[in-house]
């Protein structure tokens, strides 16, 4: 007769913990965003055209700016045509110097989205230094950070740029001002645009350093520096993201400008503003596809991130969720 084994069952082995990837896609925000056909809509532009810039030396029909390359008598070829004198053929059109319209705005897209991000991020960094330390420390150097930034947005952002960029082409030698022209027009707009995240980090970070957590890292010893990086800056990024989002657009508009005015990036490394800068040189005389295509790339890489940034905005709120 067999005896019934009453011995204790095995303990289950703990659940595995999700992946990050599964944690992303169980995510509030990747929820709201496939709920948002305009988000779904922006991002695919966006990546469509950030990757078409990164890739574009792979991926680029020609090389625009190898003179070895280029035949002069294609010269305003107009789009979808192949030109008469060789066997090029252009998708988008030839400008006045030959080159294939599609692949200067390949190459054009790099330069404005490196511009416009580098600048975004140093008006971050230095906008979120700033506004750490006026909303923490208070007193003078809260009223001395925020009367600079007060004046300064008394002031559009391009005016102030174009102040900034002639200041330091005065000052950079003759013979650097071309190599250095985007780093040089990098600093002009991200000094700019530093204020409003001072403000709102400045803001953010009065209402953290009430909270009883930050109240109990200054009784423990904790140095204001570790707790305005460990534990007030986790807490006030939200706000930031959502404004560089809107802000890398304004930088890829600004930086626009700039070159369609002749100060921005020089002519051997042209941006999308310098492609409509020439184009709208021709605009009158009959080859409008040498203005128009640069200028709706432009105008679909600004929109779509600046959608992007207002869904991120809305998904960020929790009064909204």
């Amino acid at each position: 007769m067999s005896t019934l084994d009453i011995s204790p069952a095995k303990p289950l082995p703990p659940p595995r913990p999700p992946s990050r990837l599964r944690r992303i896609l169980d995510s509030d925000i990747f929820w709201s965003w496939t709920q948002s056909p305009v988000a779904v809509g922006a991002t695919v532009v966006a990546l469509t055209l950030i990757l078409v810039a990164l890739f574009a030396p792979l991926i680029a029909p020609y090389d625009p700016f190898n003179p070895a390359t280029l035949t002069l008598m294609d010269g305003f070829t107009p789009p979808a045509s192949k030109s008469a004198f060789s066997d090029n053929w252009f998708l988008m059109g030839a400008d006045h110097q030959a080159r294939d319209v599609l692949s200067t705005i390949m190459y054009g897209s790099r330069v404005s989205l490196f511009v416009g991000v580098m600048a975004t991020l140093f008006a971050i960094v230095l906008g979120m230094g700033l506004g750490l330390a006026a909303g923490y420390s208070g007193g003078m150097v809260d009223a001395v950070i925020m009367r600079i930034a007060d004046i300064q947005l008394s002031f559009p952002a391009i005016l102030i740029a174009l102040l900034i960029f002639g200041v330091a082409k005065g000052i950079l030698p003759a013979n650097q001002q071309e190599s250095l022209a985007i780093w040089v027009l990098i600093l002009a707009i991200g000094l700019a645009n530093w204020a409003q995240f001072a403000r709102t980090v400045r803001g953010a970070t009065m209402v953290e350093r009430e909270k009883d957590y930050v109240a109990a890292a200054r009784i423990m010893g904790v140095h204001p520096v570790l707790i305005l990086f460990r534990h007030i800056l986790p807490n006030v990024l939200g706000p930031v993201l959502v404004i560089g989002t809107i802000g890398l657009a304004l930088a890829i508009i600004e930086e626009a400008t700039l070159s369609f005015l002749g100060v921005g990036v020089p002519p051997t490394q042209p941006s999308l503003g310098t492609l409509i800068r020439i184009g709208q040189q021709f605009m009158f005389s009959g080859e409008w596809w040498i203005l128009f295509f640069p200028a709706v790339t432009l105008v679909l890489l600004a929109l779509s991130v600046n959608l992007l940034g207002d869904w991120l905005r809305d998904a960020l709120n929790p009064k909204l969720r």
